[in-house]
């Protein structure tokens, strides 16, 4: 019988997103091993951008600067989301050749993950992988992302396990949406987790799911943190109050507004 790949896991509860971003980019550029990240909430609201995303077409920039939102571009693709407490965050970084039967692309990640999500929300309401989003039917509760590397790809979603309504009037509805939203707005598209399953079983249940792939290893955090080294430095950033109000008059063109790379 084939020994299981090694994944370590970090379990951590109201990390800050951009701590957490940091760590994860880190890992998944400087670690040879295989991780997986979560995080129970998040400690004060922030919205978080892919890293093409344009802020004066995704954000309400005047009510973010009004109430001193942070708004954060990550080092992956994907879309805008706004987290809080009430969000579950999950993330997986994989070496390519300890799940080989996964190509280093997109689509075939996003095939590999609602696989295992599908045994996570088994007799858990009508779970279903529509476009890039995880739903409940028509209703969205899961954003994902992905960055890939030459030899490793990360995987990371924001659960919307609860959510306060009023925050989602911080997003703008994006250009691009996907063919299944129809229009609908926020309150119309989108879905809290708990009306489906209580906060620690689905934690639980993802665990449980990934030692079936993997020889689970549990790893502190103080174990993996490290002072700043000259030789990586994160391209996850805040945007500051300037860059915010330049994206908002567009002083700025679409290639001064990319940040990371």
């Amino acid at each position: 019988m084939t020994a299981l790949p090694l994944m370590n896991l970090i379990r951590l509860r109201g990390v800050p997103i951009l701590q957490q971003l940091h760590l994860e980019e880190r890992l998944l550029r400087t670690s040879p091993h295989n991780w997986c990240i979560i995080n129970d909430g998040t400690n004060f609201p922030s919205i978080v951008m892919g890293i093409s995303g344009k802020a004066a077409e995704l954000v309400e920039i005047n009510s973010v600067l009004r109430d001193k939102v942070p708004v954060i571009r990550r080092f992956s693709g994907g879309g805008t989301v706004i987290v809080d407490t009430g969000t579950i965050f999950v993330t997986f970084i994989c070496n390519k050749d300890d799940v080989p039967e996964v190509q280093p692309y997109p689509r075939p990640i996003m095939s590999w993950s609602s696989l295992l999500y599908s045994k996570v929300f088994q007799g858990v309401g009508d779970f279903v992988l529509r476009e890039n989003d995880y739903a409940f039917g028509n209703c969205k509760f899961g954003g994902n992302a992905q960055s890939i590397t030459k030899n490793r790809w990360i995987h990371h979603t924001s659960f919307l396990w609860d959510y306060e309504m009023k925050n989602m009037a911080y997003l703008k509805l994006p250009k691009r949406v996907p063919e299944y939203r129809q229009e609908r707005c926020h309150s119309d598209f989108i879905c809290r987790m708990k009306e489906y399953i209580p906060r620690t079983d689905f934690i639980t249940r993802t665990v449980d799911a990934l030692e079936e792939e993997f020889s689970i290893k549990t790893v502190d955090l103080e174990a993996v943190e490290s002072p700043p080294s000259a030789k990586f430095v994160n391209s996850s950033k805040i945007l500051t109050e300037q860059e915010l109000e330049e994206a908002a008059l567009g002083l700025l063109g679409d290639d001064k507004l990319l940040f990371v790379s």
